[in-house]
């Protein structure tokens, strides 16, 4: 029979095996985006939150979005719906952004504009362009999905990892490459720095705030930089609530024009 020593030798050893493996995983970059995906928005079977954007311009002038986000992950949990109402201010009051998301193809995106009571369809050449007047774009709002991007690990440190992704298409974006940092403890994203062909930092999100809630660690604050303009956005969140049980049919074209109140008051 093994004695003590023998025991937790081999114990020892089996344990540092197993945090190899996992360390070996997350040596891989597409896994750790892929991962940072699924923590960043698909968290919960479903949820809600209450989100605010303040506007700022270079010349300090400011401006208010207000909106409630709902979404739910459906059963093949590959695939989730999301719809973002606005509330305030009274030009965008009852607008809606839909959006279904995919974790192997690009998503499809839609907004309603109830003052023409249209809904307009967000085309592959529109996704990275102003959600409603801020410095995020359409596509940072819903997340832009790993397969579009190519993915290169530049550094490895204790408290986090850093890529560097380059557009597969590159005709579809204007950036060059980008290089995010994505934190080893949370998974989540919490820097993203974009460069144009010269080589140059032109637009930064900076993650200002994380807290851990029902469970889930989430981006409470968040900020979007325009270096070549001087504005910048902050997104802000409160009444984060997970796995309420939103019913899937909530996730429709008929909430375009009829929102589920029960949901968003």
């Amino acid at each position: 029979m093994m004695n003590v020593k023998t025991v937790l030798a081999t114990a020892a050893l089996t344990l540092f095996a197993v945090g190899a493996q996992a360390e070996e995983a997350l040596a891989d970059p597409r896994e750790i985006v892929r991962k940072a995906e699924r923590v960043a928005f698909y968290s919960g079977d479903d949820g809600r939150s209450e989100a605010r954007m303040l506007i700022t311009d270079n010349q300090g002038r400011r401006q208010v979005r207000q909106f409630t986000i709902l979404r739910k992950t459906r059963d093949d949990d590959q695939t989730q719906d999301m719809m973002v109402f606005f509330s305030r201010p009274a030009d965008v009051r009852n607008t809606v952004f839909r959006v279904v998301k995919r974790t192997e193809t690009d998503d499809d995106r839609w907004l309603y504009l109830p003052g023409l009571d249209l809904v307009k369809r967000i085309s592959a050449g529109d996704k990275r362009t102003s959600f409603v007047g801020s410095h995020f774009f359409y596509e940072d709002v819903s997340g832009r999905s790993t397969d579009l991007d190519d993915y290169e690990l530049l550094e490895t440190t204790d408290e986090h990892y850093r890529l560097r992704g380059t557009a597969k298409n590159p005709s579809e974006v204007e950036f060059s490459h980008y290089e995010v940092t994505i934190d080893r403890e949370t998974l989540l994203p919490v820097g993203t720095d974009y460069y144009n062909d010269r080589g140059e930092v032109y637009r930064q999100m900076e993650v200002k705030k994380i807290e851990t809630i029902e469970g889930y660690p989430t981006v409470v604050h968040s900020i979007m930089r325009d270096l070549d303009t001087g504005g910048e956005t902050e997104m802000q969140f409160r009444n984060v609530r997970y796995d309420l049980g939103i019913p899937e049919n909530i996730f429709s074209e008929r909430s375009l024009r009829n929102p589920p109140t029960d949901w968003l008051n």
